[in-house]
């Protein structure tokens, strides 16, 4: 508990200190959550030509949004997704939705689990679908259907990610599913697909071989099975990325996310 705190009390020091990284594209607005009885800190990245053009753009959601784009406001590391947008000239609108903290496990499962609690990402995906998107979608020039509507996210972000095509498949048409913790709710889940007649969303799977969890790559395969179950051969559209050494950590998710996103997009 000792060395808990002490860890604690050094990230917060360093941010006192640390010097924002975020790019010149990324601003932050904060928004209620009425779902869930709070309110919420978004990060925007916005193409570098946003301001000098007037096309519409494609969005992607992303989860665990301190982890994102600044190194000042992530005690773990970055995704350098700004830098790594810029660098490819991407033209795409990234939305990241900050986590709850100590509410993070509530958010982003579906499923309560008998350890670790959590099983309130129906109201989280209620608040990004009815709240949070079409507040995006009036403040900014935003291409508003599911084909250019993407959810994205690593562990538990990336099974909230793969339940949110599931639950709003006319909102969301491609995913993200970043290390995913299928783990989480395992019968659930499976009880869910069993349920769930047709699956059309765009979805590319990744995690490291490395994980420190045995179980990640056979849970993965296991989604991924289902998902080619309920689709022919030639509409087959997702795309499944096991890293050699990777390991569950911003590292991993950092150097994979321009291949995902080229994929993507």
């Amino acid at each position: 508990m000792k060395q808990y705190l002490l860890l604690i009390v050094f990230f917060y020091l360093s941010n006192i200190f640390a010097q924002s990284t975020a790019s010149a594209q990324v601003s932050t607005f904060s928004i209620d959550a009425p779902q869930l009885k709070t309110n919420k800190k978004i990060w925007v990245y916005l193409p570098k030509n946003y301001k000098t053009s007037t096309q519409k753009y494609p969005v992607m959601y992303l989860h665990d949004a301190q982890n994102l784009f600044d190194a000042s406001t992530s005690y773990v590391g970055e995704w350098n997704v700004d830098e790594t947008l810029d660098s490819i000239n991407a033209k795409v609108i990234v939305i990241g939705i900050e986590h709850g903290g100590d509410k993070r496990i509530e958010e982003l499962t579906p499923f309560k689990h008998s350890k670790y609690g959590g099983g309130k990402a129906d109201d989280y995906l209620d608040f990004i679908v009815n709240t949070l998107k079409p507040k995006i979608d009036a403040t900014f020039r935003t291409k508003t259907n599911s084909k250019n509507t993407a959810i994205f996210g690593s562990s538990l972000g990336g099974l909230v990610s793969f339940y949110a095509a599931i639950k709003y498949p006319n909102v969301f048409g491609k995913v993200g599913c970043f290390s995913p913790a299928f783990w989480f709710g395992r019968n659930e889940m499976n009880e869910l697909l069993s349920k769930t007649k047709d699956f059309n969303t765009k979805i590319y799977f990744m995690c490291g071989d490395n994980e420190g969890d045995a179980d990640v790559i056979p849970d993965m395969k296991n989604i991924e099975y289902w998902v080619n179950s309920k689709r022919c051969e030639c509409k087959k559209k997702n795309k499944e990325v096991i890293v050699k050494g990777g390991q569950h950590n911003e590292k991993l998710w950092r150097e994979q996310f321009k291949k995902a996103y080229l994929w993507l997009f």
